[in-house]
């Protein structure tokens, strides 16, 4: 039996998603909770592996399992397994057909910005906090050129293993909300720091560092070394996985209530 499950997490404490030697990922974590509740050892495949002290409100994960188990017992019983910064929030069986990252048709990120003089203290590790003065319609403005079809070579970390750099990007938003900035960006898929490479270029132009047109011209270069720094991890959160409807899985957008 297949089983796919919704994820959310804090990643502050997390070296990231994947299971590693020398610090502990999400992946551990979770795969010990569900081997405890199934009984016997659980591998799981996730929608898009995060980086250190990145976020998810909606990670969509597999795993295989002979166990039999209702569904809320799959939530309930690992959830109570896990530690208080990550739970389990759907559980429902699929087909052998569903794999939670190559049957994804989009990805959906939420960026959040603190922009204030003073830092956070209660959404430290949860917000990416800019002290000077930004001017988000800048942003929004400068943004426009990054939806659609394109090779996004600037936005790609050095060390990306994806095959090509070729992403599409449905929609990016900026706004504001009091002392918070939003991007809000959705995709058919993203390379490896695009989005925290994206939001630190705009935040360059917010700033007023470089022009609104200076981000087309990033684009064009395809070259990682003229775009903006690799904003904060913190700030940064998964809140929607896009599937098939056939697969008939959850994949409501799960916005992170901050703000």
């Amino acid at each position: 039996m297949r089983i796919a499950l919704g994820i959310e997490y804090d990643g502050s404490r997390f070296s990231g998603w994947q299971r590693q030697t020398h610090a502990v990922g999400v992946q551990q974590v979770l795969e010990e909770a569900l081997s405890s509740v199934a009984d016997h050892p659980v591998k799981v495949v996730c929608a898009g592996r995060t980086d250190a002290g990145v976020h998810a409100t909606a990670q969509v994960v597999h795993f295989d399992t002979e166990a039999e188990r209702s569904p809320r017992a799959w939530v309930l019983g690992a959830t109570c397994k896990l530690p208080p910064e990550v739970c389990v929030t759907w559980a429902q069986p699929v087909t052998e057909a569903f794999h939670a990252r190559f049957s994804a048709t989009g990805r959906r990120y939420r960026y959040v910005i603190l922009n204030r003089p003073v830092r956070p203290a209660l959404l430290h590790g949860r917000v990416c906090w800019e002290y000077g003065p930004l001017d988000d319609t800048r942003m929004a403005a400068a943004a426009v050129c990054l939806r659609g079809d394109h090779d996004f070579s600037s936005f790609r970390a050095q060390g990306c293993q994806a095959r090509h750099p070729r992403r599409e990007i449905y929609s990016l938003d900026i706004w504001r909300q009091g002392e918070f900035i939003y991007l809000d960006v959705a995709a058919n898929a993203f390379l490896h720091h695009m989005v925290r490479n994206i939001a630190g270029t705009l935040m360059a132009v917010g700033r007023g560092e470089r022009p609104a047109e200076w981000v087309s011209e990033v684009l064009a270069a395809r070259d990682r070394s003229v775009a903006g720094i690799t904003a904060s991890a913190t700030g940064l959160y998964l809140v929607q996985v896009q599937y098939p409807e056939r697969f008939g899985v959850p994949q409501a957008a799960r916005l992170p209530c901050v703000g």
